[in-house]
């Protein structure tokens, strides 16, 4: 990787982390739909006019829009609403064992020891946290924040599929062209009157929207995008293994969340689960299947 990939790829965790924070401060104040919808919207109206239109590309980012953004979001961020961020994002880091799962399923690639290993880890360490008494009244919302990590793995499969043929900072624009009115026509249908909280709001509710929308969204996902678009999987995953670390410390800090022991310990198992699979030797990782 050059170092403009790497100094890119450290930028993310930092403002993916951070973003976390503002979204679980912000979520006081808005239903989790609208939030995405208004980070979207605003992103998009941010980018949009200094992007190309990826023409032949449209559709497919239509239904990256809807699986990577509508979707993921809404499910990972109603679950965040319920439980404390540095367990939510604890939960995240299933993103890439499930990603590897996918690339098992759909592109033939082969499974060594240590991705087993680490796969086995990564769950077991949320299967430990999940079991706690303290948080069995928090299945229901820790099983949201998993199927969104799913969901994630599924749309960054599919912006993969574009073979870098959309520049990252367009292809964040577009999507948040089309996830912006999704997601707010689906607050609207399933979380009510949005103008009640939109009255409501105060500084700290639309100070969350910002960061989402600029230094999260803009920022963090063009980066990611770019990265993502140019290098390997493998050697850009590492970096959001400083996500985890950034959300506690962030929520501690500013939320004065205290994660206890048990929780400590099971992020650390599902991190070392995540370490072992992307750093998996890189044969092993690129081979297929006969």
């Amino acid at each position: 990787m050059s170092l403009k990939s790497i100094l890119l790829a450290l930028l993310v965790p930092f403002t993916w982390g951070l973003g976390v924070t503002y979204a679980k401060a912000g979520l006081a104040e808005f239903p989790p739909l609208l939030l995405m919808g208004l980070r979207f919207t605003l992103a998009a109206l941010i980018l949009v006019w200094f992007v190309p239109v990826p023409r032949g590309f449209m559709m497919r980012i239509f239904w990256i829009a809807l699986i990577s953004a509508t979707v993921q979001y809404g499910l990972t961020f109603t679950g965040l609403t319920y439980i404390d961020a540095s367990l939510a994002v604890i939960v995240v880091q299933l993103e890439v064992p499930f990603a590897i799962l996918l690339a098992v399923i759909f592109f033939g690639e082969r499974l060594n020891l240590q991705r087993v290993t680490g796969l086995l880890l990564a769950f077991g360490g949320v299967a430990l946290i999940a079991g706690r008494p303290a948080h069995q009244d928090h299945l229901w919302p820790i099983f949201l924040v998993m199927a969104g990590a799913l969901t994630w793995a599924v749309g960054q499969m599919m912006v993969k599929g574009l073979g870098g043929r959309v520049g990252g900072f367009a292809l964040t624009a577009w999507v948040g062209v089309f996830a912006g009115p999704q997601m707010l026509l689906a607050s609207t249908l399933l979380e009510g009157n949005p103008l009640v909280s939109l009255e409501n709001a105060t500084w700290l509710g639309w100070s969350s929207v910002l960061y989402l929308a600029v230094v999260m969204t803009v920022i963090g996902y063009g980066a990611w995008y770019h990265v993502l678009a140019h290098n390997p999987v493998n050697k850009v995953a590492p970096f959001l293994l400083l996500l985890p670390v950034t959300t506690v410390l962030g929520s501690m800090l500013f939320l004065g969340e205290r994660p206890g022991p048990m929780v400590l310990m099971g992020g650390a198992i599902v991190i070392a689960g995540v370490a072992l699979v992307i750093r998996a030797p890189e044969r092993a990782a690129a081979s297929k299947s006969p």
